[in-house]
């Protein structure tokens, strides 16, 4: 009974590593451990994909690693094991990215990844730094945030769902920017929960307590 925190050389998992095992710690959830290795994908019982960087280096990183991305495939489709994309790791969980080149995600949330376009010519790309939710719809990783709750972004890509159903949070950068989509036992944020103070944390719990 582990959950799994994926590395694939994608970034920094200091961070989130703390945060995962401090929530897992408070709520007496499953222990965290953070791994590349396919054999522990394949007992996790649940499964965190951060991601930093373009698209087709997260996807190609992943695919690079023997193994690894068929055991998560199998873990989320035949094992319905919770699962949880953070930034990029969101992002895969797309149908297409558009980054740089086309790059076929996971296709477990319709969509396809586009580049922010605010309508104000003032606003910078990359969308860097806080900016508050707007909750679409209820679901139990949101229990206890709502709308105007603060997250941190990094991040110059955005998913456009193609379901407006599984969209769960946007914010607002010059026009709606994606923040949250689910679909089944799939989740993901486009923000960095563990940097997002205490909304990202009673996420990050939440998550540790889904059930779907």
């Amino acid at each position: 009974m582990t959950t799994v925190l994926i590395d694939y050389d994608s970034g920094n998992l200091h961070s989130a590593e703390k945060a995962f095992q401090r929530m897992a710690r408070e709520g007496g959830h499953d222990p965290v451990i953070v791994t590349n290795r396919p054999a522990d994908v394949a007992k996790a019982t649940r499964i965190v994909l951060p991601g930093d960087g373009a698209f087709p280096a997260c996807r190609r990183g992943l695919a690079a690693i023997d193994g690894l991305e068929e055991a998560i495939i199998d873990a989320v489709e035949r094992r319905a094991v919770p699962f949880l994309g953070i930034c990029v790791g969101m992002q895969m969980l797309a149908t297409w990215g558009r980054e740089y080149e086309d790059v076929r995600g996971f296709d477990w949330v319709g969509g396809q990844i586009t580049r922010i376009t605010p309508d104000d010519p003032s606003l910078k790309v990359p969308h860097m730094g806080w900016n508050d939710l707007i909750i679409d719809r209820p679901h139990p990783v949101l229990d206890g945030i709502q709308t105007g709750d603060h997250a941190y972004f990094v991040h110059s890509y955005h998913m456009q769902v193609a379901d407006p159903a599984d969209l769960l949070a946007h914010v607002d950068y010059g026009g709606p920017v994606t923040a949250i989509v689910a679909r089944g036992n799939v989740v993901g944020t486009q923000f960095h929960p563990e940097k997002s103070q205490s909304a990202g944390l009673r996420l990050i719990a939440n998550f540790l307590g889904w059930a779907p």
